[in-house]
């Protein structure tokens, strides 16, 4: 993949530690550019800065450069803050102190990386002042933390660096995720259905039906694409059925009506629910639209932050659906990007959206968050479709998830 790769395909490298310490001198070293402004001043890190770039043999990779977790004052609480959104996307933590300086700071990081199962360097930084001691490095050790001296304005260390980030990446980016081409097999047809509607942007597809396409292309399966009102015409040329139909969302009843009952239909969405979640736990999460009862708040939750107009799926499609289903009146709250509420007990439900402008590793992180919180969620196509009574067939092609739906609703 190139620079232009998505983000939501690029390993998600965030560094981290105390201010001043050479996070974003080490980032402009690895990248070999001056991607964050460096100063001696403390705090000159304020928003997370982000840097794509190839990082062989992982390939594509996306940096975050964080402010310091020791930052001080009403302005420094915004800045961790935003650091610790950070955490919520880091695939891979990079723990960065001075050489000489280990304590408390260090120390939580290192226990947050832990809970959240995120692997992790230590990388003693500004080595031409001072060195980690013995006992800490024998501590680290046993942990099995690596750790990497540096001076990141002399260059010294950071091929080390290199090697030891490619060493501690996560196994399961290494191999190759699918979104479609496991489900079905080289040679076989998969009909897309795209809907051209207002939101739809002008030129071009959006970004889950272009991963798609792409990901059946390397799979070598063949691939239809269709708008939803030529559905049934396209089936009825054909001289065998295809493998599965992948629809977006929204036009999921009359997708379901024209596709034969023998052919596996699903959506954009319930495929990105699996490419970038846990399909189980979110398929289990739609059970809680069943006992949605009058006054509930239901949380929709956009990864990106586009500019809502007409039918607008999160706020006006999918509460209309909910409420219809529910038979009595709902709340809704939204919210964009990156934005996630702290506090998740005001809400019955939360419902996502495919998060294809997000990475795995923050969606994972917002689906542990509801489950420690209690709160059920689930995701845009798998709350139409069990809104709309088409539950069971939209998980057809995923016998794991359909079979969790099932023990779940027999309990």
């Amino acid at each position: 993949m190139s620079q232009t790769a998505p983000r939501n395909m690029r390993l998600h490298i965030g560094l981290f530690g105390r201010r001043n310490v050479g996070k974003s001198s080490l980032l402009n070293a690895i990248t070999r550019q001056d991607a964050a402004i460096v100063s001696a001043t403390p705090g000159t890190t304020t928003d997370p800065v982000e840097k794509p770039m190839e990082l062989l043999p992982l390939g594509p990779v996306l940096f975050i450069d964080t402010a310091g977790v020791d930052d001080a004052g009403a302005l420094g609480e915004k800045r961790i803050a935003k650091t610790r959104q950070a955490l919520d996307r880091t695939d891979l933590g990079v723990l960065v102190a001075a050489a000489g300086v280990w304590g408390e700071y260090e120390d939580a990081l290192l226990a947050e990386f832990r809970s959240r199962g995120v692997p992790v360097v230590a990388v003693f930084n500004k080595c031409d002042l001072g060195r980690p001691g013995g006992a800490l490095l024998e501590r680290l050790a046993t942990e099995k933390v690596a750790c990497v001296p540096t001076t990141a304005t002399s260059g010294d260390g950071i091929p080390d660096l290199r090697r030891a980030l490619v060493a501690a990446a996560p196994a399961d980016f290494l191999d190759a995720r699918r979104i479609v081409g496991d489900l079905v097999g080289p040679g076989e047809l998969v009909v897309l259905v795209v809907p051209i509607d207002k939101e739809a942007p002008k030129g071009r597809l959006i970004l889950p039906q272009v991963q798609t396409i792409r990901d059946l292309l390397d799979a070598d399966s063949f691939c239809l694409v269709v708008k939803e009102r030529e559905l049934k015409t396209a089936l009825e040329r054909l001289n065998r059925p295809p493998k599965l139909v992948v629809t977006d969302s929204q036009a999921f009843l009359k997708a379901a009506a024209d596709t034969p009952p023998g052919v596996m239909l699903t959506s954009f969405s319930i495929l990105f629910a699996r490419f970038q979640g846990d399909l189980a736990e979110l398929v289990r999460g739609a059970r809680a639209i069943e006992t949605l009862k009058r006054g509930d708040t239901v949380l929709v939750a956009e990864a990106c932050t586009h500019h809502p107009i007409g039918e607008d799926i999160g706020r006006v499609k999918i509460p209309r659906w909910l409420t219809q289903y529910a038979g009595c009146t709902l709340e809704f709250a939204t919210v964009q990007g990156r934005d996630f509420p702290v506090d998740l007990s005001p809400y019955a439900l939360v419902v996502h959206c495919g998060n294809c402008m997000g990475n795995r590793r923050e969606m994972l992180s917002r689906i542990l968050r509801c489950r420690q919180a209690g709160v059920p969620i689930t995701n845009y196509g798998l709350a139409i479709a069990y809104s709309l009574g088409i539950f069971e067939r939209a998980l057809a092609p995923f016998p794991a998830a359909l079979a969790a739906y099932r023990d779940a609703a027999a309990r």
